[in-house]
């Protein structure tokens, strides 16, 4: 389900840190080659370029590619290079200080990684800020938004397949009820959605469908405009259906009103070692346009050629 595009000979560690360092000698930095190595090595071997670069250079290559690059390049780049739970950490930080749509970008951590990436972007999390996620998230929100993100970043969930089919019987009715109430935080419902495995909620979620007719999230639709059902309806389609979720966010960031760079930025650098072909194939089934088209059309430069790297485009 990956897209990246790895070739079947990688040059050494060492060779591939030397290339880099090229890539920045001069007056000018030689982007293509950046692209064409940090573009196509899979997590593992970009964490052995950093820790072989900083041994043999005596620089963090994360520093350098910030002083090298710029803009929505610089960013793409930087968020690829970083270890996948350092990023995660990365970008929650970031999250935490901004405003309230920001959340979102918290539930996708929380309920698109496993049970263990999940530890290890918040063990990333002390390492980087000295802090943990949980009281970050806990000082920057207050309400109902608080209620419901300290215990997703916190949450440990179970991991495996096995589902509880009277359980998820009792609480699609318990859901039910409260939905009804309009009681959209109240304990149970964070409960559920806070602690149980994501094939224990899907269970529910498809009990729920069954039994009352209708998709959770259109009940969580009675109004458009509250931030809070929107975050309760991202962390319901984050913990099902990731990649659709993921679709969704990349067809609003490419829009008629402009592109949103941040969102695409993240989506790609977070899920081309993931599910991007899935994401990709649900793209264009919504939007009756090739995913790699899109993004050629709507940004360029070296941005463009890094993004249609990460995703694949003109790989067989």
């Amino acid at each position: 389900m990956s897209t990246l595009c790895v070739p079947s000979q990688v040059p050494s560690v060492a060779e591939d840190c030397e290339q880099l360092r090229k890539a920045f000698a001069g007056w000018g930095t030689n982007e293509d080659l950046i692209i064409s190595i940090l573009g196509h090595r899979n997590a593992s071997q970009r964490k052995l370029i950093r820790q072989v670069y900083a041994e043999t250079y005596g620089e963090d290559l994360l520093k350098v590619l910030d002083k090298e690059l710029s803009s929505n390049f610089e960013r793409v780049v930087k968020l690829w290079t970083l270890d996948p739970a350092e990023r995660d950490a990365f970008l929650a930080n970031e999250a935490t200080k901004k405003s309230t749509s920001s959340n979102q970008i918290l539930v996708e951590i929380a309920c698109t990684r496993s049970p263990k990436e999940l530890l290890l972007a918040r063990e990333a999390y002390h390492a980087c800020f000295k802090r943990s996620l949980e009281e970050d998230v806990a000082y920057h929100t207050s309400g109902d938004f608080r209620k419901l993100l300290v215990p997703l970043v916190s949450s440990y969930r179970y991991g495996g397949n096995d589902v509880n089919l009277t359980l998820a019987k009792t609480e699609a009715k318990l859901l039910n009820t409260k939905i009804s109430e309009k009681a959209y935080s109240c304990e149970d419902v964070i409960r559920i959605l806070t602690t149980r495995s994501k094939a224990q909620i899907n269970a529910t979620l498809n009990q729920y469908k069954n039994d009352f007719g209708t998709d959770i999230n259109k009940n969580l639709k009675t109004d458009p405009k509250d931030e809070f059902l929107t975050l309760l309806r991202a962390t319901i389609k984050c913990l099902v259906c990731p990649e659709k979720y993921f679709a969704k966010v990349i067809c609003l960031s490419i829009n008629k009103l402009g592109t949103e760079e941040g969102a695409l930025t993240r989506v790609v650098a977070t899920r081309a070692e993931v599910d991007m072909k899935v994401i990709k194939d649900l793209y264009e089934k919504r939007n009756s346009v090739p995913l790699d088209q899109a993004i050629a059309k709507d940004t360029s430069g070296d941005y463009e050629k890094m993004l249609l790297a990460l995703i694949g485009h003109g790989e067989a």
